[in-house]
């Protein structure tokens, strides 16, 4: 069995294209620490749009990529990621379809923040349960059960306090992207969710800055953009 934080990034800003490009050998460095004081296995390293080979040191890395899709956030996770994708291109079916054709696993990401992506017909993987937005699992475990579908953890995260805020219990014998991969799409893996005062406090200062921006969506409010939360059955 392997914990791994199947959603980060090595970047707390974006722009500056030159700049953050230099920066990232830093970020993953930092990433590996704070998941090795996390007592993680594993982190997989999925920026948004961009996959380059990069190592933690202190633990292993998996590769991966956030593709920005046409109707909201797809992690791909596996051995062969693309390198770079387009945002806004790319439909989800086009990124199933590709991440498949890698090698790769595709997850829906936060799907209740800023996205529609979980209501396309599409042959994901499986469904995040984000650590930005623990509070949302209910609505994920209801989503997953509705699509058959195995849930999985990640932190989102951008700076390295966040990493291990939500994570992957991972059944298999051995740590390498295939074997994640197959994990996943055989449903041996199970979501983690930390909520220790430290990362509430995290979570709460997100909450503010995500409701700022109107993107993420409460079941009692409407909100344009993000499509329905699930309902009860009948």
């Amino acid at each position: 069995m392997f914990t791994l934080d199947l959603h980060t990034h090595t970047r707390f800003f974006h722009g500056h294209e030159r700049a953050a490009e230099v920066y990232d050998p830093v970020g993953v460095r930092l990433l590996g620490l704070g998941a090795r004081y996390r007592e993680l296995d594993g982190i997989a390293l999925t920026n948004h749009d961009y996959y380059r080979s990069l190592s933690a040191g202190t633990v292993r890395t998996i590769p991966g990529i956030e593709i920005s899709t046409t109707k909201g956030h797809v992690l791909v996770v596996g051995p062969n990621p693309p390198t770079r994708t387009e945002p806004a291109t790319l439909t989800p079916e086009e990124t199933v379809k590709l991440a498949h054709d890698r090698g790769c696993a595709a997850i829906i990401a936060h799907p209740y923040r800023n996205s529609t992506v979980r209501e396309v017909d599409a042959n994901f993987d499986a469904i995040e349960v984000n650590g930005k937005h623990p509070r949302t699992e209910s609505w994920v475990q209801a989503l997953a059960e509705r699509h058959d579908l195995p849930m999985v953890g990640g932190s989102d995260a951008h700076y390295p306090v966040e990493v291990g805020r939500a994570f992957t219990r991972v059944d298999a014998n051995v740590l390498t992207p295939e074997s994640v991969v197959a994990a996943i799409r055989e449903g041996r893996v199970e979501p983690r969710v930390r909520r220790g005062t430290f990362d509430q406090s995290v979570r709460r200062l997100y909450r503010r800055i995500h409701e700022g921006k109107e993107q993420l969506h409460r079941p009692e409010e409407e909100s344009p953009g993000v499509g329905e939360p699930p309902q009860p059955e009948d």
